[in-house]
């Protein structure tokens, strides 16, 4: 059992949840897990009976924080639920296959990182330190999952937690992953202490990523330091300006290519930072971006290949819309709960 797991039943959703007559909603047909036994025992148990996705999520902004930015990715994870678990079910998706285990344990990362300030030297290494925690965290809740066959769909924090999910994967298959990234930013900065711009730096430096694409990076996001990193290791990349711009390939075309050249012996992770759309509430906030269909579109494309065993959303910020923190829940709500529709309409017809 992890110590780091809180694991939900549906009485601590119900303050999210509605319902209407003549109508099921999300959240009258996702399981939840048994609460008194082990957590391995319990998620085998349920992938018996017909789970085969699990979501998780993670209430943190200190990676983004470590990385010099701004806080205010602590709430894409309510913003989901609050959507997610009122959806219709219906005949063109019905979440019987989907478990909702809970989220990380990070509350008291989250508390002692709220007094650091990224502009101080010795508050920064704090924060990064205090990311090196939460990865721990993240991948003992992550791995149990993996180890049951299972795929992880997880929601909220920084892009810093694609490290401790790809390390879960990497560790419960014995092999190195393999990652496509929908991202401005190709989060390859420099081994300096963990946060959320260098999650799969750290990871091709300790074996737990084989082969990496971004699509979407925007050139004027990038440094040419992590441009020759990336190059060096031997990844890939489609900018911004290619797809969008100059539009000498199309984002269907990009991601067919990449894909195809996966191998399926490795496992492949989906990696979404939303910050590529448009206008949405985000750490990183752009104009200068994707639409939510083709943010749609990647993960469903992604979902298709065989070999994908995870989603991860992160980098929503409700709490830096315009005009309040209402209206940004309500609408990361909508575009979280769309990408993870997408995912899961992908496996059906994977």
């Amino acid at each position: 059992m992890s110590e780091w797991l809180v694991r939900y039943s549906e009485a601590d959703i119900n303050h999210f949840t509605t319902s209407r007559a003549n109508e099921t909603r999300f959240w009258q047909s996702i399981s939840f897990l048994d609460q008194s036994a082990p957590l391995a025992t319990a998620l085998k148990d349920a992938a018996e009976f017909g789970i085969r996705y699990v979501l998780v999520g993670i209430n943190e902004d200190i990676g983004p924080r470590a990385n010099c930015g701004r806080g205010g990715a602590t709430q894409g994870w309510q913003a989901f639920l609050k959507r997610f678990l009122n959806l219709p079910s219906n005949e063109f998706l019905d979440p019987k296959s989907v478990l909702l285990l809970g989220e990380v344990q990070c509350s008291d990362l989250q508390s002692q990182s709220q007094k650091l300030d990224n502009s101080i030297a010795d508050d920064l290494t704090h924060l990064r330190n205090l990311c090196s925690e939460l990865d721990e965290r993240v991948t003992e809740v992550l791995k149990p999952i993996f180890d049951s066959g299972l795929e992880a769909i997880v929601i909220g924090g920084g892009h810093n937690n694609c490290y401790p999910i790809l390390k879960a994967l990497s560790t419960s298959e014995a092999k190195p992953c393999n990652a496509i990234n929908f991202d401005p930013h190709a989060d390859f900065r420099a081994i300096e202490g963990r946060h959320s711009g260098n999650g799969f730096n750290y990871a091709y430096q300790d074996g737990y990523l084989n082969d990496y694409h971004v699509v979407g990076m925007h050139e004027q996001k990038n440094n040419q330091t992590i441009i020759s990193a990336l190059t060096h290791a031997g990844f890939t990349y489609t900018t911004y300006q290619t797809l969008q711009v100059m539009r000498s390939r199309t984002l269907t075309s990009d991601c067919q290519h990449a894909l195809a050249r996966f191998k399926t012996v490795n496992p492949l992770g989906i990696e979404v930072d939303v910050d590529a759309i448009s206008g949405m509430p985000v750490s990183a906030f752009t104009n200068c971006g994707f639409s939510v269909s083709d943010a749609e579109h990647f993960v469903y494309l992604g979902a298709t290949h065989s070999a994908s065993k995870y989603l991860h959303l992160c980098e929503a910020a409700p709490e830096t819309h315009p005009t309040g923190l209402q209206q940004g829940i309500t609408e990361a709500g909508q575009v979280l709960s769309g990408l993870v529709c997408s995912y899961l309409l992908g496996k059906q017809q994977a």
